[in-house]
């Protein structure tokens, strides 16, 4: 669809207003997160060590249970996808008795389809395995800087 002239310039007003005020709020909570910053608790480095390692190790733990989760997640709409392409290709067979072309092209795209759920399934695992892994090294290092 093709604006004319008025609505291509409200529309380009909208998105000016638009990343003025995010930018605005950004500098809104930069601002307000710089002065009201508790400078007592920076007496003492000791404690925020004793602190950053804790929440290091909860970011950690955290992590991994999110990790565990989302696979759980992931297999079980692997399986989901895995059912309907069954589901829908038995349809199919039960529609036709004469082995049409129609039924075989259903099988073969059920078969194609579960392979794909296979393959999308290891990869996203595979991607929160890095996720995580990325996750645990940032901690521990952040970790170390603390610890020195």
């Amino acid at each position: 669809m093709k604006l004319n002239s008025f609505t291509q310039r409200l529309s380009t007003v909208g998105r000016w207003m638009a990343a003025t005020v995010l930018c605005v709020s950004a500098m809104t909570f930069v601002w307000q997160g710089a002065f009201f910053s508790n400078t007592a608790a920076m007496a003492s480095p000791a404690v925020n060590l004793i602190a950053a390692a804790d929440a290091g190790d909860t970011v950690q733990e955290k992590a991994s249970k999110d990790a565990g989760r989302t696979k759980n997640f992931i297999r079980d709409t692997e399986e989901k996808v895995k059912e309907t392409a069954k589901t829908n290709a038995a349809k199919v067979d039960r529609a036709s008795d004469d082995g049409s072309f129609v039924e075989r092209k259903a099988k073969k795209d059920a078969a194609t389809i579960e392979k794909r759920a296979e393959e999308d399934s290891a990869r996203t695992q595979k991607a929160v395995d890095n996720t995580k892994n990325a996750v645990e090294r940032t901690v521990d290092s952040i970790k170390g800087v603390f610890s020195k």
